[in-house]
């Protein structure tokens, strides 16, 4: 291959014009990205773009795609080490390309050796400044959020992150239409109060004011995983939490021992087949206490809870937690929305919605965050 004799190394440090996207330490030398829908962003004028990555993982290999002026036109598995990767090569140098490097997969918490970080970029050209987004928003949530089964097809049932998405999702299409940057904070299996085989240690609020810290072990934490969230650098306009799903699975689910204590876990059904009060009244002060966490570090945001893409059984508990915090703390920029169920034509992957249930859910939760946006 004929290289490219005007390519210049730049650390992401020498790069004025960079954004990055999702939570981070602020660290860029080098720069690693936890969540799903992390990013880097150029406005590249040049003819040729490499990325530069370290990859390392036991288990569970980071994915990335690449979004080329608002068009994702390639994606692909980080196989472990360091390593350049061809962004764009032969394009016209004299147009300006915006370009994404996107972390397609969510934060894992099941594999302490998962990480990826982006060192530096080979370019030939100049990078331009970058405009401002219209809005913030945040999403919280579970495997619907992380995009887990948004691409693949419907007979895939391996737990592997190639069927997760960061752009086949509902959180990037909602924030592409409101011209917004996002973040996502997400991960499969959680609730707001116990995982979906009822291991309590399971649920985001626990670990949200971290940077991430639901992922676990020493090379995390010499990462900055565990270091508190700078709230202050990145404020939202919008919070959009879309749990439940799990906490809803966790009656169906047998109980979960903790090894440690030895105290077993169970969300409980009614012989009748109602769920317990009991349990449900936990799963709503759960909602009512991480609703007053949300509100402690988004002052202004408003706060939508969303629910329903995989059913809607638990919706009245979470109007019944929502209202009660709402009247308990004079709080009035919260509110609940329910979200497009998934049916067999969205389908997607690992019994997920797919790619026209994400699509479905963004376009109605689009135009009721502009309802809101408005006023």
């Amino acid at each position: 291959m004929k290289e490219n004799e005007r390519l210049k190394t730049y650390k992401l440090s020498e790069i004025d014009n960079l954004k990055v996207h999702g939570r981070t330490t602020g660290r860029l030398s080098p720069l690693t990205l936890f969540w799903t829908g992390s990013a880097v962003e150029l406005n590249a004028k040049g003819s040729e773009l490499w990325v530069e990555v370290e990859v390392d993982y036991d288990i569970y290999e980071p994915w990335i795609s690449i979004v080329i002026d608002s068009v994702a036109v390639s994606r692909q598995m980080l196989t472990s080490g360091r390593y350049w990767v061809c962004v764009f090569r032969g394009m016209n140098e004299n147009t300006t390309k915006n370009v994404r490097i996107v972390k397609d997969v969510q934060a894992m918490n099941g594999d302490p050796g998962c990480s990826m970080q982006i060192h530096a970029v080979k370019f030939d050209g100049k990078f331009l400044p970058i405009q401002k987004r219209s809005y913030k928003i945040e999403f919280i949530g579970d495997s619907i959020t992380s995009g887990e089964g948004a691409i693949g097809a419907k007979a895939e049932e391996d737990w592997i992150p190639m069927w997760f998405s960061a752009i086949n999702n509902y959180g990037t299409m909602t924030a592409e239409a409101l011209n917004a940057e996002y973040r996502i904070i997400s991960q499969s299996g959680w609730g707001v109060l116990t995982s979906w085989d009822n291991n309590p240690h399971g649920n985001i609020p626990e670990y949200y004011d971290k940077v991430c810290g639901l992922l676990t072990g020493k090379k995390n934490e010499a990462l900055g995983a565990f270091k508190e969230n700078d709230f202050a650098s990145w404020q939202p306009d919008i919070v959009v939490v879309n749990l439940g799903t799990n906490d809803c699975g966790a009656f169906t689910s047998p109980e979960w021992k903790d090894e440690t204590t030895g105290e077993n876990h169970k969300q409980r059904m009614n012989e009748d087949g109602t769920y317990n009060e009991d349990d449900l009244k936990a799963f709503e002060n759960a909602i009512q206490s991480f609703l007053i966490k949300l509100r402690k570090y988004n002052k202004n945001a408003h706060i939508i809870w969303v629910y329903g893409m995989l059913g809607v059984s638990i919706m009245p508990s979470i109007y019944r937690a929502v209202d009660a915090y709402m009247k308990k703390i004079g709080d009035k920029k919260v509110s609940v929305f329910q979200l497009p169920n998934t049916t067999d034509e969205t389908i997607g992957a690992r019994s997920h919605p797919g790619v026209l249930a994400h699509k479905k859910a963004a376009k109605e939760l689009t135009g009721y965050i502009k309802e809101i946006l408005a006023n």
